[in-house]
């Protein structure tokens, strides 16, 4: 049964899950006394729920637990996105280095001995409950600049959906090549973010039906650079900032905003600036129709001979292309 204090819902919410009863109420008295609001379960099954229903703050697992253990509980929150991010302490006897182990493993972020001094629990949780709001905060920023960006793209309608198609098919491009998890996310948030510093350029610029000046040109470019500052302040985006700022870098150094040459390129920027460019040329503009895809072929093959655009990677788009049918890139 799920037992849970009457504190406001505003308050750092902890989870304690362990089977004895007594233990429970001892952490929940200390716990509700520092201003917590707590939630206790007596067994894993259990705890999975609370934190689906709950979604604590910080999760405190016994790891002796019968049936589903501590240890089993953490692993499965830390492979689940939606929860992996939440501070888990395993609590478990002063001499089980096994169990510890098994736990770091499992991905615990810290670890209580028993019996618990009470200064140690309040300390270990206050601190982890500092985290986990910094890191919500985080979240909720760049939330709003993935929000941002649609925004900029609505402001032009000709580039409808360009975001969401870039995103996904820089991670179907990212699969073909056999890139890192790490990566692969890296490409989903870079391809939303990618135009960000759009929102520093004039519609007068950014909306003009026919082909830029030269001071156009100039003040398009930038979008680029302010992107990447915007995305500079969260170390969340750090991983993204280099697609931000460099997918308009070409293998011979006419791109822009560095005239980056070869390797120079990061290769998630590339990878990126290859599906841009697909994608546009597939797409309507007010000054030209949509390519279909076998001219738009030709033109990146032709960006190949030219050296511009790598061959590896533009051959990796056209077999991800054929290999998936729905690919969202029109």
């Amino acid at each position: 049964m799920i037992e849970s204090s009457a504190q406001a819902p505003d308050r750092s919410r902890v989870l304690v899950a362990d089977d004895a009863e007594s233990v429970r109420a001892l952490y929940e008295k200390l716990l509700t006394a520092e201003g917590y609001q707590v939630v206790s379960v007596g067994d894993g099954v259990a705890a999975l729920e609370a934190v689906r229903v709950y979604c604590p703050d910080v999760i405190l697992l016994d790891v002796g637990m019968p049936g589903m253990d501590g240890i089993e509980v953490c692993r499965r929150l830390k492979d689940d996105p939606a929860t992996r991010l939440t501070p888990v302490v395993l609590v478990t006897g002063l001499s089980d280095l096994a169990d510890r182990i098994k736990g770091i493993e499992a991905g615990a972020d810290d670890f209580l001995a028993k019996p618990v001094h009470p200064h140690e629990l309040r300390a270990r949780v206050a601190s982890l409950s500092r985290m986990k709001h910094l890191t919500d905060a985080l979240d909720s920023a760049e939330d709003a600049f993935m929000a941002l960006a649609l925004t900029i793209e609505a402001r032009d309608p000709t580039t409808n959906g360009h975001c969401e198609r870039l995103a996904a098919s820089a991670v179907l491009m990212g699969r073909t090549l056999g890139l890192a998890a790490a990566d692969l996310d890296a490409l989903h948030r870079g391809g939303y973010l990618h135009d960000l510093g759009k929102v520093g350029v004039p519609d007068s610029v950014l909306l003009k039906p026919g082909p830029l000046t030269d001071v156009e040109f100039a003040l398009m470019k930038r979008h680029t650079e302010i992107g990447d500052s915007l995305c500079a302040p969260l170390q969340s985006l750090r991983h993204v900032r280099p697609i931000v700022r460099s997918h308009h870098e070409r293998l011979d150094g006419s791109g822009y905003p560095n005239g980056l040459r070869g390797d120079e390129i990061p290769a998630l920027a590339h990878i990126v600036g290859v599906v841009d460019v697909y994608d546009a040329m597939t797409s309507d503009r007010p000054y030209r129709r949509a390519l279909n895809a076998e001219e738009a072929t030709r033109f990146l093959l032709c960006e190949v001979d030219q050296r511009r655009f790598s061959k590896v990677y533009v051959e990796a788009l056209l077999d991800t292309l054929r290999l998936n049918a729905s690919l969202p890139v029109r």
